[in-house]
């Protein structure tokens, strides 16, 4: 049998790869935490640089020699010569790797440099112009990211769509036309679920989450939380950032950030709890296995699925609150008094069309995800001018969340995405709550009494199943294997729509 030992050359260049892109995630973080201001154009050739080695030691000679030895380049399985076969962790990593050479080497060294590089500048151009509210300022660097990402498309190459091109890089396999009747039948259990709630004589109020809440007691209490669900912080921190996300270097250094606002709540709470989820993924892949597909994480829609799961089944459960509302009372005593838990729980539910999509409620999440998705299409399939985004984006909000934003950076500045060059990543949002769904179905049916534990703060209990079924693996299975293996089915929107339906019939009390 040939074990992994046989692939120690590719194993070392891949580890050598893996230190690169370490060390840019780790400037990406501090760009988007503690850097000065004055330092993004440097920041910006330092992260080109970086990248563009990255790519060249994965395109170099070496790579596909041994790629060419051990993968059959027309299936891109390996090759099962010779008396001894490959082991199934052999077979999986050179399955992926050859996945990412594949797409490496069709994009140019030149064009891999000028797209990091632009991509960071773009970012900081974004901060400046959400701040101040002025699209201008950022479309030439939008306009620029846009081209290059049509570009991208066309290196790769498709059979139906360019943005599947785009999308691969994300989800693994999704395309247009998979994901596309998805949404559609998602958006028809949605809508008239929405509309039975917004024509639900029950009013709940959640003034009570808009009073001020001291910024340091907010932080507290989310570190509070990422302890309980088993973020370990000698192996992780929590920081500040414009935008909440989640940066892994090695599973023994993953970082997480969230934001506060005084006069809001939940936004640093459920950003802290989300961005947990994807913390925890990433400390629970292997370390020995660093650097390699089988250290890695296996697709965005997963990674989201467990930040998802842990944000809105778990977080917003009556279950959990059970347990950590006494807590939360006691950090914020003069906030609180009065507010029962029943009251608490439905006031982080409430259903209400908003302008912001990390802010969403559950019922309308998936539809600002479906603007995005319908967007990204028409830029890149249909060559939408960039300069039509903010009218386009309002005309949608209209149309499926009836209502329109003021400003723009309330409206079409509001994500850091596209600053990023990251088109094609919104779909995995959506794809990451029906994972979610199915996944908390699994669980509940194979941990004895979850909510229980829930309820008891005992959350290690679901963190440790989720390591043994997900975590773990990294890209070991495909995103349709993993699904199977551990649901025991394929990806559906159902289980997602059972669960809204089961959750907002309650608190609304519809018939």
């Amino acid at each position: 049998m040939k074990t992994l030992k046989t692939l120690a050359p590719l194993i070392a260049r891949l580890t050598e790869i893996q230190h690169l892109k370490s060390a840019a995630s780790l400037l990406s973080w501090d760009q988007e935490t503690y850097m000065p201001a004055g330092g993004g154009e440097a920041r910006a050739d330092q992260l080109a640089t970086l990248e563009g080695l990255a790519h060249d030691k994965l395109v170099s000679p070496d790579v596909k020699g041994w790629l060419g030895q051990w993968v059959d380049p027309t299936s891109g399985l390996a090759r099962e010569t010779g008396a001894e076969p490959w082991d199934e962790p052999s077979r999986a990593l050179l399955r992926e790797v050859w996945r990412d050479y594949s797409r490496a080497n069709k994009l140019p060294s030149e064009f891999v440099t000028r797209l990091a590089r632009e991509a960071s500048l773009s970012q900081q151009v974004w901060v400046e112009a959400r701040a101040q509210n002025d699209f201008k300022k950022f479309l030439p660097n939008l306009r620029t990211l846009v081209a290059l990402k049509r570009e991208e498309a066309g290196y790769v190459g498709y059979q139906a769509s360019p943005y599947d091109a785009l999308m691969d890089s994300y989800e693994p396999g999704m395309t247009v036309a998979h994901i596309t009747p998805l949404f559609a039948a998602l958006k028809a259990g949605l809508l008239p679920l929405l509309r039975r709630v917004l024509d639900s004589p029950i009013r709940i109020d959640d003034s009570f989450l808009h009073r001020t809440y001291e910024a340091d007691r907010q932080m507290e209490f989310g570190k509070l939380v990422l302890t309980a669900m088993g973020y370990d912080f000698t192996r992780g921190r929590l920081d500040l950032s414009a935008h909440p996300f989640t940066t892994s270097f090695h599973p023994t250094d993953v970082r997480v950030t969230t934001r506060v606002f005084e006069t809001d709540l939940p936004s640093c709470l459920f950003s802290c709890i989300h961005e947990g989820g994807h913390g925890l993924y990433d400390q629970g892949l292997e370390p020995e296995r660093y650097g390699t597909p089988l250290g890695d994480s296996l697709s965005l829609g997963i990674h989201e699925s467990q930040s998802r799961l842990w944000e809105n089944s778990v977080g917003r459960s009556l279950s959990f609150w059970r347990c950590f509302y006494p807590m939360l009372q006691q950090v914020f005593p003069h906030q609180l008094p009065g507010v029962s838990l029943e009251q608490f729980h439905a006031a982080i539910n409430r259903v209400q069309p908003s302008l912001i999509r990390v802010e969403a409620d559950e019922l309308t999440y998936n539809l600002h995800i479906m603007i995005r998705y319908e967007i990204e299409r028409a830029l890149i399939e249909d060559g939408m001018d960039v300069a039509d985004l903010p009218g386009a984006w309002n005309e949608k909000m209209r149309t499926y969340l009836g209502i329109v934003p003021e400003t723009d950076s309330t409206g079409v500045l509001q994500d850091v995405h596209w600053s990023m060059g990251a088109i094609g990543y919104f779909p995995t949002y959506t794809l990451g709550n029906l994972y979610a769904a199915q996944f908390y179905d699994q669980a509940r049916l194979e941990i004895l009494n979850l909510e229980d534990h829930i309820a008891a703060g005992q959350l290690t209990v679901l963190t440790k199943w989720l390591n043994q079924k997900i975590h773990r693996w990294g890209r070991t299975f495909t995103v349709e294997h993993l699904v199977r293996r551990v649901t025991g089915g394929s990806l559906s929107p159902q289980p997602f729509l059972d669960y809204v339906e089961q959750k907002y019939g309650q608190l609304y009390r519809l018939g």
